[in-house]
């Protein structure tokens, strides 16, 4: 029993169950992904043959929602499988998928909401510029330092 609490053989423990929590979060986000563009399917049909036909009844905003919410699931499963591959995860990824994700919030910004709300998305996307610009500043150098 102290064998399994000795701190290598302990390291190796959650390193296998890490990889399996991200096996399992990888399958379910396949899952998710496909479930999305099913559904997105349906939703395009459903619009393409209602009445008039061939012209869509709901805004286009709606159903580029519906399209950037698969690019964000793909996106997540691109996080999840990076790890897998590294064990390491990749900053400048996740900022680009909160890019994206805050993207399709202002894409589908309802115009009459709050003054407040603008400037929430505005700083995050600031914020997250921002970052992304430190991260790639900072991995570009230091890809310098190793040639």
């Amino acid at each position: 029993m102290a064998i399994a609490f000795e701190d290598n053989q302990f390291l190796h423990s959650i390193e296998r169950i890490e990889n399996l929590v991200s096996k399992v979060l990888a399958i379910a986000m396949v899952v998710v992904t496909l479930v999305a563009v099913g559904d997105l399917c349906i939703y395009l049909s459903k619009e393409l043959f209602a009445e008039p036909l061939g012209f869509f009844t709901t805004s286009l905003i709606t159903i580029f929602g519906l399209f950037l919410n698969i690019l964000i699931a793909l996106e997540i499963l691109e996080n999840i499988t990076a790890y897998l591959r590294k064990h390491v995860i990749q900053l400048e990824l996740v900022i680009v998928t909160s890019l994206t994700a805050v993207a399709r919030k202002i894409i589908i910004f309802d115009s009459k909401a709050a003054n407040a709300d603008i400037a929430g998305l505005a700083l995050a996307v600031l914020c997250l510029a921002i970052g992304y610009w430190i991260v790639r500043w900072v991995n570009r150098n230091d890809g310098d330092r190793e040639h």
